[in-house]
């Protein structure tokens, strides 16, 4: 039995290290796409900030690649034992299944573990680490450089250059935001970046300036043959307080506590919550179900054991983003509706798991 189970584990850990290692690569290469690029244009930017900034990305990505790894290795591993009939010779022996599978068990458990602290602790505080590292960046006036074709968040403006020439710029637009609203978009086809004597930026000029303007509820369009925008602050824009999706656990339950003495709704808070724990027992119903549904499809194919876990994400997946987008729907409950996957895969898996050890 020991033999077994030690063949089992070694089996699951290397398709898990792999699979673990394919899914954060994927995720790591869109969040660097995304977030990282922006930082190429700045000269600011070293390698050692840059590779910092990725190391800070990990943590968030591990805690959906993880749970990802685990079900395709559940699916790929039992998936190649029942075809190699490994099966039928543990029950020829007199094991069941259900002791066959138990170390498996096990360790998706040890994995939800894991998955708590990236998803409650390690990974939204190594994510407002990065975005305050990027924003260190990025906001230094005496380094501003724009990609063309790439929005620049600088603080509370943002700035869009379609096109670039040394300090002259082509399809400039501008966006100044407060607490997260946006008061007032401007746009030029023309615009000049001007510098004091040390080359340090201190003003953007736009030329023939169009736009809008937010005063009280109402937009008004502004428009001028010259504008000059200081960019001065954009040296002292403070790093927004993080969001509550980018919340430890700990901060949400402070943020829950002070919104209640308030008397302010706290749905958002709990949904926030509920789907930090609730996603961090993602591991464990994977592998109850991506066990028997291994053993089922009976085949050697990898392609076939992603396509599974594939269409198992879309599912589960999809009640996180429903109980997410009600979050303002305090009647609905949404905060449960994130608990709907777990419960159904756990339920799912053990009735497949005890069928499968029936030999059905």
């Amino acid at each position: 039995m020991k033999t077994l189970h030690l063949h089992l584990l070694r089996q699951v850990s290397a398709t898990l290290l792999v699979t673990v290692g394919v899914f954060t690569f994927v995720l790591l290469l869109g969040n660097v796409l995304k977030d990282v690029l922006d930082l190429l244009a700045s000269p600011q930017a070293s390698l050692g900030l840059l590779l910092q900034a990725v190391i800070l990305l990990i943590p968030f990505v591990l805690s959906f690649s993880l749970p990802i790894g685990m079900l395709t290795a559940s699916l790929l591993t039992f998936g190649r034992f029942s075809a190699d009939q490994e099966l039928t010779a543990i029950r020829a022996s007199g094991i069941s299944l259900l002791s066959a599978v138990m170390p498996v068990v096990a360790l998706s458990a040890l994995l939800c573990v894991a998955c708590a602290w990236f998803n409650c602790e390690l990974g939204p505080k190594a994510r407002v680490q990065f975005k305050a590292l990027r924003e260190s960046i990025l906001k230094d006036g005496s380094n501003l450089a724009l990609g063309e074709g790439r929005y620049l968040e600088l603080g509370s403006v943002t700035l869009y250059a379609r096109r670039i020439e040394g300090d002259k710029m082509r399809g400039v637009r501008v966006f100044a935001f407060t607490n997260g609203v946006c008061y007032l978009d401007l746009f030029a086809p023309e615009a000049e970046l001007r510098r004091d004597t040390n080359r340090s930026p201190t003003s953007l000029v736009l030329r023939d300036c169009q736009g809008l303007l937010l005063m009280g509820e109402t937009w008004q369009g502004i428009s001028a043959e010259e504008r000059i925008e200081s960019i001065s602050h954009f040296r002292t824009a403070q790093v927004q307080p993080p969001k509550l999706s980018e919340m430890s656990l700990s901060q949400l339950r402070s943020e829950r506590k002070q919104r209640h003495a308030e008397g302010v709704d706290t749905t958002p808070i709990e949904v926030q919550i509920h789907r930090q724990v609730a996603f961090s027992f993602a591991c464990f119903g994977f592998t109850l179900v991506g066990i028997p549904l291994g053993i089922r499809a009976h085949r050697r194919e990898t392609n076939i054991g992603v396509a599974i876990a594939l269409v198992l994400l879309l599912f589960y997946y999809g009640f996180i983003i429903l109980g997410q987008s009600l979050e303002t729907q305090t009647a609905l409950f949404p905060q449960y509706i994130l608990w709907i996957p777990n419960i159904l895969f756990q339920t799912v898996g053990i009735g497949l798991l005890i069928r499968a050890n029936r030999g059905r």
